[in-house]
């Protein structure tokens, strides 16, 4: 396993009670970070910091309360000196339906959670690396923001806007040492699968040349580069791991 050195630095990942988030997590520990997980779930968080260990601690938030963000960063900041690294993974799938039968109510909380709550979270960490002229930002997006899937407009809707945002904000960043980059992963075996129906998961199975889903260190072993000092020039860019779905 390659190792970047992230000690005596400060990590915020949301969604890192588990899946992808917590695989990221783990490595930025390994690396030498300090990391807070943000999760909605008491439970999932606790079990993520025993497994952890001193270097993790935890907030319990809702990404899409605009001011509970900002309370958390802000509390983050005061404990540690600082905000270094985000790493947005908090999200949901949201209900399978065509378009002309989605719900609208589904269709605000999948954007709510998925498009607001990136927004609100990178829009609470970058002032305190714009203090420091220092950071590192990813975004989790998805392929499905790319290419879009059927039955899935909410969430392709979403993570198409993160992909964007990050896009955006990259550039006003970029004459700081600030990165912000996304990656599109392909489906991993996480506990979002539990929202949709089984068709759906043969359905995003069978595009992925590889044959197989994503494995959640695999997302890590990206997202420790991107978050790294190393990574000093690529910012507003999207990074696929998509197993050979990605077409462009």
């Amino acid at each position: 396993m390659n190792s970047y050195d992230l000690h005596n630095q400060t990590a915020i990942v949301t969604g890192g009670g588990q899946g992808i988030g917590l695989a990221i997590a783990s490595r930025l520990v390994a690396s030498g970070a300090r990391v807070s997980l943000w999760d909605i779930d008491a439970g999932v968080l606790a079990s993520a910091q025993a497994r952890l260990g001193e270097a993790a601690s935890t907030v319990i938030v809702d990404i899409a309360d605009c001011d509970a963000v900002a309370a958390a960063a802000a509390s983050v900041a005061q404990g540690t000196g600082g905000i270094d690294i985000l790493v947005h993974s908090a999200g949901i799938a949201g209900k399978n339906a065509p378009l002309d039968e989605y719900d609208p109510i589904e269709w605000r909380r999948v954007v709510d959670i998925d498009l607001n709550g990136a927004f609100y979270v990178n829009r609470a960490v970058v002032p305190y690396m714009k203090a420091a002229n220092y950071g590192r930002i990813v975004n989790i997006a998805s392929i499905a923001g790319k290419e879009g899937n059927p039955l899935a407009s909410a969430y392709a809707a979403a993570k198409g806007g993160v992909i964007a945002m990050t896009k955006a904000l990259g550039k006003e960043l970029a004459r700081y040492d600030i990165a912000v980059n996304a990656i599109t992963p392909a489906t991993a075996k996480t506990r979002i699968l539990d929202e949709l129906k089984p068709e759906f998961i043969e359905y995003m199975l069978s595009r992925i040349p590889r044959g197989r889903f994503l494995e959640v260190e695999e997302a890590a072993s990206m997202v420790g580069w991107l978050v790294s000092r190393e990574n000093s020039f690529t910012t507003a860019s999207v990074f696929d791991l998509s197993g050979g779905r990605a077409t462009y």
